[in-house]
């Protein structure tokens, strides 16, 4: 092979293997927990709901505790549930007869939040960005967002 040709390819291998590198101008990760929190307080207040509240941050309200036994962290459960933002806007919303999954497979406010509950509890999860998808977001939740849960734990598994 030419000389210049040798380099064109380096050239190029070189180019490929800088763009798939991580950039390190990542975007600065932003602090909802403020705006998260003002957020909430107006959600409870205009629902004149009663929550408590977890040292991570989680708010919750059981409406019926359950009976049965209490999931872990590791347990698999079925849950129905409706998401929704503290406007009302429906995001995600199970089948009556529930999804099931592994807690440590969901959201952090899920894993953390489920367990409060026996089964067949009922109630609300409201979680905080940084306990749902933080500064990524996911299809149809902006970075930021407060995700509202109305919550069934059907079964643990």
């Amino acid at each position: 092979m030419k000389k210049g040709f040798k380099f064109l390819i380096a050239l190029v291998c070189a180019t490929l293997v800088i763009s798939c590198t991580d950039d390190p101008k990542t975007p600065e990760q932003v602090d909802f927990t403020e705006a998260n929190n003002t957020e909430i307080s107006a959600f409870l207040a205009a629902e004149n709901l009663q929550a408590q509240k977890t040292a991570s941050g989680l708010y919750y309200v059981i409406d019926e505790q359950g009976n049965g036994s209490n999931p872990i962290a590791s347990s698999t459960v079925r849950v129905a549930y409706k998401g929704y933002f503290t406007d009302g806007r429906v995001f995600d919303e199970s089948a009556e007869s529930g999804i099931s999954f592994p807690l440590n497979r969901v959201i952090p406010g899920w894993t953390e939040g489920i367990p409060l509950f026996k089964e067949g509890g009922k109630g609300m999860l409201i979680i905080p960005s940084r306990l749902a998808y933080g500064n990524s977001g996911t299809r149809g939740i902006a970075p930021g967002s407060v995700l509202v849960f109305d919550i069934n734990l059907l079964e643990v598994e």
